[in-house]
């Protein structure tokens, strides 16, 4: 059966695809005035495998989340995006820098499931197939790599916009780094980050180190949550300057959970602040969007089963 697609527009070294190579051998010197649209691959991969209803190849090749993957962000989003630059970010196999630091981190997780894993490889297919560039940087996760080629990016002169439905990427926005919510299509600047969390940008690092995150194991200081940990930032400031003035707190149960929590919340914060030198396995002007071949893009969505009206729009 072939689904149809609607166009809704709103080795241990670093790997990218064939496409960025092909981009870094024919760049033009410099990547000038432009916009640097960088998708949170991983993330939107969960996304999709978790909403889209299973779909089988004749083979039994599952490729329900391939199916979101081009339906709802490669045609809609990438597509349209009207970049310069462009990239499909994933996360890498394996342990990243931020295991050293905390052994515990996402241990929590269950392992992948196998229909997922075995989507990945054509996940990064179809990004060829339309054009896109896909990187992956083993060591970093992937929003590292987007936090270090967004300050490439802004130091050339681009603007940036993160597609992501992840908080923990609210710590790039600035003036010119905002975030594409994918799910509630809004754009999320610094006043959007300040009314979600109580801080703006340049705090959330702190605010995670106190309220911590459940869901990648990252401990936080116990018994404080991102309310609370707003309220104390906005009272003394950063995390350094609440666990330098503890006395100055009169004795209660928050006090003394943040007297326990010192060291948990210095972990938390090298957990969540991200990485922005990462080592990328391309430069930036190799991200330079291109056109997708149709030749390629017909191929490969024959290969998969899907038509998708539109797509010469």
């Amino acid at each position: 059966m072939m689904t149809e697609a609607t166009t809704t527009m709103p080795d241990g070294a670093a790997v990218a695809s064939p496409a960025a190579a092909r981009a870094a051998s024919a760049a033009p010197q410099g990547p000038g005035k432009g916009r640097l649209v960088l998708v949170d691959g991983s993330g939107y991969l969960w996304r999709a495998f978790s909403v889209v209803p299973p779909r089988h190849l004749a083979d039994g090749t599952p490729v329900n989340a391939v199916t979101g993957f081009i339906q709802h962000l490669l045609v809609p989003i990438v597509r349209r995006a009207r970049a310069s630059h462009i990239a499909v970010v994933f996360d890498p196999e394996g342990e990243t820098f931020r295991h050293a630091i905390y052994p515990a981190y996402k241990a929590n997780r269950s392992e992948k499931p196998a229909d997922l894993v075995a989507q990945q490889p054509l996940i990064r297919q179809a990004s060829e197939a339309f054009g896109v560039s896909w990187v992956e940087a083993p060591g970093y996760e992937a929003d590292d790599v987007i936090a270090t080629y967004a300050r490439q990016a802004v130091e050339a002169g681009l603007k940036v916009t993160i597609v992501s439905s992840d908080k923990d990427l609210m710590q790039l926005v600035g003036p010119e780094v905002s975030i594409y919510h994918p799910q509630t299509k809004r754009v999320i600047r610094a006043a959007e980050v300040e009314a979600k969390l109580g801080v703006g940008p340049e705090k959330v690092v702190d605010l995670q180190a106190l309220a911590g995150d459940p869901t990648d194991g990252v401990p936080g200081v116990r018994g404080i949550g991102v309310k609370g940990a707003a309220k104390l930032i906005r009272q003394f400031g950063d995390l350094d300057a609440i666990l330098a003035n503890l006395e100055t707190l009169p004795p209660s149960a928050l006090r003394a959970r943040l007297q326990d929590g010192v060291e948990a919340a210095r972990i938390s914060r090298d957990l969540v602040r991200l990485e922005a030198d990462a080592v990328v396995p391309v430069e930036l002007e190799s991200l330079r969007a291109r056109p997708a071949a149709p030749g390629a893009v017909a191929a490969f969505l024959n290969r998969v089963e899907m038509q998708v009206r539109g797509l010469s729009d």
